[in-house]
């Protein structure tokens, strides 16, 4: 992270990308314990869990299934979002607090990027609810949206023209507004981190800087979903699924299944560190394009606050015009 305002401007997406993947050369062995104790188990999480719910899916597609199978299934859902959202946070503060270190010449560790996770994750968290409760509200909307087509669409034959395309017209506009809130709290989180901004404010600030870079912002937030969503696809076709089932692709070896299981989320461990590395490039884009900068000493003093260093009474994280 060693460029400067101008390069910044001119970063293509390509560019960040192709940044982004050379910032662990900087600190290899902080970033490999990162990935190792923090995206890995987010990684395997997201894929993993579809073994333990697909067989009780299936029972439950049976008509004697018991309610306790119910029970079972939200359980497991509720520990998965659980374990999910906890350490996609904890991976979020360690890797953008570990890229701004480098940025602001301090020291990196592992053990030092644990230590800030600590107060981070409040911040985080906070901006997480502001983000969740959004996501409340627009998926309420786009429910009130379809039911009320729903009220409108003939109750027999096939749905009219105007219905299709009024229906496709929601659709789009609700996955739109979707990819925007991803990058609005992927931003956020980043300002949450290096800014004295947390939850509505985080989230207000990082509605600034995605002007002028909305456009780029989901770009990289379809790409990273797409993938995401590839990856879990082929996982539940090759891995989950009995040779049996309808749509598996009829791997029936287990060693096979393991080996091509393993590969898997090991890209997916990739994916998820590079998004995330994105995320804090893209941070320092959007800051440069609106001519903002961040003073390197007074970035300095805020990170050492995480470890509990002194900080100087006139240090400030405030941007200035550049």
């Amino acid at each position: 992270m060693d460029l400067q305002l101008e390069e910044l401007q001119a970063l293509s997406m390509a560019d960040v990308v192709r940044e982004s993947v050379a910032i662990p050369r900087g600190a290899p062995r902080t970033f490999a314990l990162i990935t190792l104790a923090l995206v890995f188990p987010l990684s395997f999480a997201i894929l993993a869990h579809t073994l333990f719910t697909h067989p009780i899916l299936l029972q439950l597609q049976r008509s004697d299934a018991p309610p306790s199978d119910w029970l079972l299934l939200l359980l497991y859902q509720f520990a998965y979002l659980l374990f999910l959202f906890t350490f996609s946070l904890l991976s979020t503060a360690a890797v953008v607090f570990t890229v701004a270190s480098l940025y602001a010449a301090k020291p990196v560790s592992f053990s030092s990027s644990l230590v800030a996770v600590r107060p981070i994750f409040p911040r985080l968290f906070r901006t997480f609810l502001w983000v969740a409760l959004l996501m409340l509200l627009y998926n309420l909307v786009f429910a009130l949206a379809v039911l009320l087509l729903l009220l409108f669409s003939p109750l027999q034959g096939s749905p009219s023209p105007l219905f299709v395309i009024f229906f496709v017209l929601v659709l789009l506009a609700f996955l739109a507004v979707h990819v925007y809130i991803s990058a609005l709290w992927h931003l956020a989180s980043v300002i949450s981190v290096l800014e004295p901004l947390c939850g509505l404010a985080a989230m207000a600030k990082s509605r600034d800087l995605l002007r002028g870079r909305a456009r780029m912002a989901a770009v990289l937030v379809v790409a990273y979903l797409g993938t995401c969503g590839l990856v879990g696809a082929l996982f539940r076709a090759i891995v989950v699924k009995g040779p049996n089932e309808e749509g598996s692709l009829g791997v029936t070896s287990v060693s096979v299944k393991v080996l091509v299981g393993g590969a898997l989320v090991a890209v997916l461990v990739m994916v998820n560190l590079v998004g995330l590395l994105v995320q804090s490039v893209f941070y320092y884009v959007c800051k440069s394009y609106h001519h903002q900068q961040i003073d390197k000493s007074a970035l300095y003093d805020h990170l050492g606050g995480y470890l509990g260093e002194y900080v100087p009474l006139k240090s400030s994280i405030q941007m200035e015009n550049f």
